[in-house]
């Protein structure tokens, strides 16, 4: 999702295109790979904002832009980072903030318009579904339209996760003091509203969220960092630090099919996808300092590095504090 600059000053603004130029200059190159990492070259996704990787077809990812560009979703052949396929959602009204995909049990892709600009405002949000296409190639397909609310009001979420085994829906909500994993019903249902219920805390200001093949892991990412937790029949417990990629804006995340690694995306034209181990994966980069237990309320450093201190992150970081504490001196 965009990020509010309601709040920043104009020296802070030029703070932050300078951090961002930092940023780039730090981080490498990425060569197009498959799971390996790649390039998205697709001119029209300029805010890939979710990711999700194809089951039906080997390296192929889905994503979509967040906002301002309407009922589309992009098959992104991992290979060359071509899109090969733009699909038109029908049977939704105009999308708003779309934030987050992932793969059901059922095969079918769930869509999250689950983002809010306005810092929760909107009294309820929408989840779009619809089969995974078949033959790729830019077609219409119906979707079905759910309509969503929280039992505890209205609030900014960018990650929908659903679950491999069950099939339920999850979404984590964006809170800069730490998010709550929301638990949808058993079913969701067209002709009713979807009440979402806080499940879990998380630790972490959460940009996306992904379940591991398998059902028994879940991470989280945000900006500068990510948590992977044990399922537990969702019972959360935290795990360890996820190894987050240097990005300029750290929006998304998915597990390749196989389960072996993490895929982290960003937004920005010519975005880069990046792979890293899964935990538990062979070869993880993860060391046993960096694994915590402890249920998802214990514990703080949430949004941490994991692995190798990252000196442009940690710029950044300082200086989102920076802003944040004078947004927070101005609601005073």
């Amino acid at each position: 999702m965009r990020r509010s600059h309601s709040f920043v000053s104009g020296a802070a603004a030029g703070a932050l295109a300078g951090a961002a130029l930092v940023l780039a200059l730090a981080a490498p190159a990425l060569a197009d790979g498959g799971d390996g990492g790649f390039t998205i070259k697709d001119p029209r996704i300029k805010e890939s904002s979710g990711l999700a990787a194809s089951r039906i077809h080997p390296g192929v990812y889905w994503t979509h832009n967040d906002s301002d560009d309407g009922p589309y979703l992009y098959a992104v052949d991992s290979r060359t980072g071509e899109t090969v396929a733009r699909i038109t959602m029908s049977g939704v009204g105009a999308p708003r903030d779309v934030e987050a995909i992932s793969l059901g049990p059922d095969g079918d892709l769930y869509v999250g318009d689950i983002g809010d600009n306005l810092g929760g405002k909107w009294d309820h949000v929408w989840i779009y579904k619809l089969p995974e296409p078949k033959v790729l190639k830019d077609q219409t397909v119906r979707a079905t339209q759910y309509d969503v609310k929280y039992s505890d009001g209205p609030r900014n979420a960018e990650a929908l996760m659903v679950h491999p085994k069950t099939g339920r829906v999850y979404i984590a909500d964006k809170d800069e003091d730490g998010g709550h994993l929301y638990e949808g019903p058993a079913e969701l249902s067209a002709g009713s509203t979807n009440v979402f219920k806080p499940a879990a805390t998380i630790d972490l200001w959460v940009t996306d969220g992904a379940f591991s093949p398998d059902g028994r892991q879940l991470a989280v990412r945000g900006y500068f960092g990510g948590i992977a937790y044990a399922w537990n029949g969702g019972r959360i417990k935290r795990q360890e630090r996820l190894n987050v990629p240097l990005q300029g804006q750290g929006e998304s995340i998915t597990y390749t099919p196989d389960g072996s690694k993490l895929m982290y995306g960003s937004e920005g034209a010519d975005s880069p996808v990046e792979p890293e181990d899964a935990p538990g994966a062979s070869g993880s980069g993860s060391n046993s300092s960096s694994k915590e237990g402890g249920s998802a309320a214990g514990g703080g450093g949430g949004d941490g590095m994991g692995g190798e201190v990252k000196f442009g992150a940690i710029a950044v970081a300082a200086l989102f504090a920076v802003v944040f504490g004078f947004r927070r001196l101005r609601r005073r």
